[in-house]
């Protein structure tokens, strides 16, 4: 029998106890009580929605720490607000709990999400609570506001225009391997830090709503930077031409790469790097570089926006620093 002061309390009470102070400040939660909230973008401004779902074992370790889980959960679906420019408000949380979930593992949870709400200026204000013989899963909904018809979309990408992303990539792709011991050699402070990276994402919330005005066409990078490059190709009818030397690596990814380099398809295509991958003209680049400096946040050229090959899908293509075309196994995560 588990000990009474690790299990869970009844669905009202869990609520009450762990998620109704996440949503005491704001009004239109009504604490939780009711059905459904209120919310009330500002004049002139207008809502966009995101919802992500996480599943254990999918997107995450069933192992990982609980408030290392919920900060995930809430910082991808901040991160497609960020590549939308949307500033973040609110958001609702689905949480299906496995029936050996414990009162700690919640209680820590819970603080997960109180952390990053102080760091990031949303609320809880809504959702729903399950139980489930199957692994953990969550769902995110966030709520962001942009000024009425300045969302960035994936649409908009025009030949001559350059391809840039903000941060370094590979990251956590390369840290899922650490985890899964398959990235040998790597200094101790590399590993955590790759790591680091794949449980805690950093959605560029600094940078997206700034791009408005700047960037043309936006997405943020979760399948892998080739995959979201494709998908943003696909909606805007272009081409994009990658020199894989100037992709921004950091140095922990870089010495992975480096020491191994076939590692650089898994830097490319292996996702949840939670960037921003946006097209601009190249009059933007000074305005870009100084919201860098500003954001704290580095913002790399990586490539070319040209006119499709007619008659043909859009096309990513990857050219290294010898000038030579590269072929990569697969484009980014897919689902199905």
């Amino acid at each position: 029998m588990p000990h009474p002061e690790k299990t869970l309390p009844g669905e009202f009470e869990l609520i009450a106890e762990f998620l109704a102070p996440l949503a005491a400040d704001y009004p239109g939660a009504y604490g939780l009580l009711d059905d459904a909230a209120v919310v009330s973008p500002a004049p002139g401004h207008e809502l966009v929605a995101k919802t992500d779902a996480l599943i254990a074992g999918v997107h995450f370790l069933p192992t990982d720490p609980a408030d290392l889980v919920a900060r995930k959960a809430l910082r991808v679906n901040l991160s497609d607000l960020a590549g939308k420019g949307a500033v973040p408000r609110a958001y609702l949380l689905d949480l299906i709990l496995p029936e050996d979930t414990t009162r700690d593992w919640l209680a820590n949870f819970a603080a997960g999400l109180a952390s990053d709400q102080g760091a990031f200026g949303v609320h809880l204000i809504g959702g729903d609570t399950n139980s489930t013989p199957g692994p953990l899963t969550l769902a995110v909904m966030a709520l962001g506001e942009v000024k009425a018809g300045s969302m960035l979309r994936r649409g908009g990408a025009k030949a001559g225009e350059i391809a840039f992303v903000t941060g370094t990539i590979g990251d956590a792709a390369l840290g899922l391997k650490v985890l899964h011991d398959e990235l040998a050699g790597i200094a101790d402070d590399a590993a955590r830090f790759l790591v680091d990276r794949y449980r805690l994402p950093q959605p560029r919330v600094s940078v997206g709503p700034r791009l408005i005005g700047l960037a043309h066409a936006s997405i943020d990078v979760s399948d892998g930077l080739v995959a979201d490059l494709q998908h943003l190709c696909d909606v805007s009818g272009v081409d994009a031409f990658i020199e894989t030397d100037k992709v921004p690596l950091s140095p922990a990814a870089g010495a992975a790469v480096s020491s191994d380099p076939p590692l650089v398809e898994t830097a490319l295509t292996g996702g949840d790097d939670y960037e921003i991958l946006f097209t601009a003209p190249s009059d933007a680049a000074q305005a870009l570089a100084k919201l860098a400096v500003e954001s704290g946040v580095p913002i790399t050229p990586i490539g070319r926006i040209d006119k499709p090959a007619g008659g043909q899908r859009p096309a990513v293509t990857l050219i290294d620093a010898a000038g030579c075309r590269l072929t990569v196994g697969r484009g980014g995560w897919t689902h199905f």
